[in-house]
């Protein structure tokens, strides 16, 4: 049934402009529990980044995780210019000492444009019609310079780290995430964070399915 259940999740969202095209969990952990997450998206844009980190946020508190974002923790001076692997160094140890048991880190990785037909695919009754007809419905590809409509797909990627004593910071989770022609911000960083969290709770990663959920209760 939490197959199902993922699954009916998931088609709606691929309905949405965010796409999941790649979910890699460490085989290390069967399950991974943490209680104090530090929120970090990766952006010059201050005002998207407050948007999505408050998002994200809101989500994590909403399931008795505790949630913090990284612009109410880092300082100014952090990401205004290059930091060195030491200085990063620093900067974990006092997440360490901070009771943080996991970093959940956005970024951009990439985009591409892409094209799609503008036109309707030819009718399926159609498919055995004439030469002329197929012809002349879909001539504009010669000469109409809008025949196609133009979009820009953004890679995205999120990646869960634990700090745990004793261990480098390891790699628990990261995700691929496609967003497509994202017009509209605010709903393409809600579908976001909307596919994270199912994405999480698929892998048993901090959050869990609730017994009555699963059993479609």
């Amino acid at each position: 049934m939490r197959l199902g259940i993922i699954f009916c999740a998931l088609f709606l969202l691929s309905c949405s402009s965010t796409h999941l095209v790649s979910n890699w969990k460490n085989p290390e952990y069967v399950l991974f529990d943490a209680y104090q997450v530090l929120i970090v998206g990766m952006t010059q844009n201050e005002e998207n980044r407050i948007r999505f980190e408050t998002k994200l946020q809101k989500e994590f508190n909403k399931r008795g995780i505790e949630a913090i974002r990284s612009v109410d923790l880092f300082d100014v001076a952090l990401t205004s210019s290059q930091k060195s692997e030491e200085e990063l160094s620093k900067v974990e140890q006092q997440l360490l000492d901070k009771g943080f048991d996991a970093i959940l880190l956005t970024k951009i990785v990439g985009s591409e444009n892409r094209q799609s037909l503008k036109r309707k695919m030819i009718d399926i009754n159609d498919i055995y019609g004439k030469f002329k007809d197929d012809y002349l419905q879909h001539q504009g590809i010669y000469y109409e310079t809008d025949y196609y409509d133009e979009y820009t797909v953004y890679h995205a990627e999120t990646s869960l780290y634990c700090i745990c004593v004793d261990k480098e910071r390891e790699l628990i989770w990261r995700g691929g995430i496609d967003i497509t022609d994202p017009v509209d911000i605010d709903k393409s960083m809600k579908d976001y964070v909307k596919l994270v969290i199912i994405a999480l709770e698929e892998q048993d990663i901090i959050f869990r399915k609730e017994l009555s959920e699963l059993d479609g209760k």
